[in-house]
């Protein structure tokens, strides 16, 4: 069985354009001429030269502009190795085919026919070689009428052919035939365009776009016809030029000829428009299997082992040595990757949203661990790799939104995001899992990664964290108990002295005002008949806005308990507590298997209620903790359960409380980011063990 490919349907317009039913009887005589041989020869240093001639050969009319520099470079790239071998081969048949022009174009014979005889002339040339070959016969012939008209003035050879050959003089009647050059320019700048572009489809990478491939089968239906009407404007400007020999002084200029031209140019123009469009699509195939492939050789790459990283940092950051790619963010300088070479990285992905809190408390860690550098803390490098989104337009607001960032940057940059491939973008969202949310990859110096966010780590215990890995992560959990230093110490350091000093400690939050005040004044009562001395502190909420700083003033004013100044703290606050249940779900841990993930479940559903919350503890004793009702109703009740406090303790004797008012009937709420990129499929309630419903919520918050 044998498989057909399927060419795309082609649009109204392109079949107007490639298929009427004169251009189909045409082409029916075209095709039959077309008896490749097999021989090829490569068309681009030919193409430049005609180029060449056809930009030097006008500026004698004022038509065109063009900077010496271009011209030069034409000439470089037409004068390459092997050129003169393909000169010697090939000026024959060039020679023929200008002859041809000069012969059948001189008498104003039919364009068809004198088009189909040059077709005759190169029938055993592939399409872009017959187009090649066919405008560098012209141009041996508009080149020697230039020559000509240009050195006529000031070359008494040029004087004694212009006078043999009857031309008028063109530069002193410059006026009256800048009409029919001018539309001569047009079409031929038409005839370039489209050769280029049919070169162009020639030299597509096969091992990326084969023929059979849709976008190619689409292009090589129409090149026969844009190659046929690409050689049938040739013939016209040819025959306007030839039109001109003998006429001398009596030249009269005539609006039909640059009309014709103008037409012709304009069905050449839509020609290289749908050839364009072709091309396009042919590209982004190509750029899409080039994707495909940069992609698994990444995937390889980091599978593989390596004695040092450089291999790994330049296939993710710049391969190339043509440019520096890094920015010191203390030298204010651009940098080579060899700073990085056998160092940990830490690898800082983000967007161009980045907060201004997080990236606060990484430059913080990162300057206290480069004050001493013989510290082994200080033994890393951090690198931002900045992801930004490729379909929208790259523009003033988002390089000076990029540029800001990277000024407020201690530690290295990528110097610009284009840097980063496209490849290296999707390995970033589908392997590492980037959504959004900042995050750090580490690699160790042979470039392996050892931690896939060390984020959450770097959050909960800052360059103490050092080296990074999971490892290292899975260490330090072992070492923590749920206690009030992992909770909260490293939020203010008044919370250091009063669990030095053996004082009970009271966390508490939410946004009702009438609750913290009845709650704030029952605890500062009970704390004084149990005789015991009680420090409160404010939390607030996890993304504080302007109730909780209405809280804080409040409660200052009114002398309530202690607050966190600046709302940054209590930001950090929970996002550290965020981030502990992020390092125990990437460890794999659940309300199951592990006591603290139970704790910070809980204190996360507190966070997710709408009523206020308390936790209580001193020292490493069990922490009493609750709602708001709970916990105010156990402290109203005091006089209850006070007597137990002589025989067990303040703490126990609350807790055991607590546990009498619990109700088995509860609905607890988890709120987490939607795009952190590591939420499990299922996560259980802290307090009853089932599965908690997933629902997907959209918040605004304006207060």
């Amino acid at each position: 069985m044998t498989s057909m490919a399927v060419v795309p349907q082609k649009t109204r317009r392109e079949r107007s354009m490639f298929s009427s039913s004169d251009d189909t009887a045409m082409m029916k005589q075209i095709q039959a001429t077309h008896a490749p041989d097999g021989r090829e020869f490569s068309v681009k240093p030919l193409l430049h030269i005609v180029e060449n001639i056809f930009l030097r050969a006008t500026p004698a009319l004022g038509m065109t502009r063009v900077h010496q520099a271009q011209l030069d470079e034409l000439e470089e790239k037409a004068l390459q190795n092997g050129f003169h071998e393909t000169i010697e081969m090939l000026s024959y048949n060039i020679n023929k085919i200008s002859c041809e022009m000069s012969c059948k174009c001189s008498g104003g014979g039919d364009a068809h026919a004198t088009t189909l005889a040059i077709f005759n002339l190169v029938s055993n040339y592939s399409w872009d070689e017959k187009v090649v070959l066919a405008l560098a016969g012209f141009a041996v012939n508009y080149g020697e009428f230039w020559l000509v008209a240009q050195l006529y003035l000031t070359n008494p050879l040029a004087k004694a052919v212009a006078l043999l050959k009857q031309l008028p003089d063109i530069i002193e009647r410059a006026d009256n035939l800048k009409p029919k050059f001018e539309a001569l320019t047009s079409l031929i700048k038409a005839m370039m365009d489209v050769a280029k572009c049919i070169v162009e489809f020639k030299e597509l990478p096969s091992q990326y776009i084969t023929p059979d491939t849709p976008e190619m089968l689409t292009a090589t239906a129409h090149i026969p016809t844009a190659v046929y009407w690409t050689i049938r404007s040739i013939v016209a400007c040819a025959s306007q030029i030839m039109g001109l020999i003998g006429i001398g002084q009596k030249y009269i200029a005539s609006t039909t000829e640059a009309w014709e031209l103008s037409s012709l140019a304009h069905k050449v123009n839509n020609i290289h428009s749908h050839l364009m469009k072709q091309l396009t699509l042919c590209f982004q195939h190509i750029d899409e299997k080039r994707h495909i492939e940069a992609f698994q050789t990444l995937v390889s790459l980091f599978e593989a082992f390596h004695i040092e990283n450089m291999k790994i940092l330049k296939a993710l950051i710049y391969a190339k040595d043509d440019q520096l790619p890094l920015f010191d963010g203390s030298t204010k300088k651009r940098a080579s990757l060899d700073v990085l070479r056998r160092r940990s990285v830490l690898l800082l992905i983000s967007d161009l949203e980045i907060s201004h809190e997080e990236l606060s408390m990484l430059q913080q860690m990162y300057t206290e661990a480069r004050e001493q550098q013989g510290r082994p803390e200080s033994q890393y490098e951090v690198v931002w790799l900045p992801v930004v989104d490729r379909s929208s337009p790259w523009n003033e607001a988002k390089q000076k939104q990029f540029e800001d960032f990277q000024k407020m940057m201690p530690w290295y940059s990528v110097y610009h995001p284009s840097l980063l491939d496209v490849a290296v973008i999707r390995y970033i969202k589908e392997v590492w899992h980037f959504n959004k949310r900042p995050f750090l990859v580490v690699l160790d110096p042979q470039g392996r990664v050892v931690n896939p966010n060390a984020i959450h780590m770097m959050w909960i215990w800052g360059s103490l964290a050092f080296p990074f890995t999971s490892m290292r992560e899975e260490a330090l959990w072992k070492e923590e108990t749920w206690k009030m230093e992992l909770l909260a110490d490293s939020i203010d350091q008044t919370i250091v002295s009063w669990i030095d000093q053996g004082k009970y400690i009271c966390l508490y939050g939410g946004e009702d005002i009438e609750w913290i005040r009845k709650f704030t004044v029952t605890a500062k009562e009970v704390a004084s008949k149990a005789a015991i001395t009680l420090e409160m502190l404010y939390v607030g909420k996890s993304n504080p806005r302007e109730k909780v700083r209405k809280n804080n003033s409040t409660i200052t004013t009114e002398k309530l308990s202690n607050v966190l100044p600046d709302l940054a703290w209590i930001w950090i606050f929970w996002l550290r507590l965020e981030s502990m249940w992020h390092s125990k779900v990437q460890h794999k841990r659940t309300v199951e298997n592990d006591v603290i993930m139970q704790e910070i479940m809980t204190m996360l559903s507190f966070d997710g209620s709408d009523q206020g919350w308390a936790v209580i503890s001193r020292g490493p004793a069990e922490m009493a903790k609750a709602k708001g009702e709970t916990i105010l109703k156990s402290l109203v009740e005091f006089e209850i359960w006070k007597d137990s406090v002589q025989e067990k303790g303040f703490l126990p004797a609350l807790i055991d409380y607590l546990h009498q008012l619990h109700s088995p009937f509860h609905c607890n709420r988890l709120i987490l980011p939607g795009a952190t990129g590591s939420i499990p499929e299922k996560v259980v309630c802290a307090e009853c063990n089932r599965p908690m419903e997933k629902f997907i919520m959209y918040r605004c918050c304006t207060d």
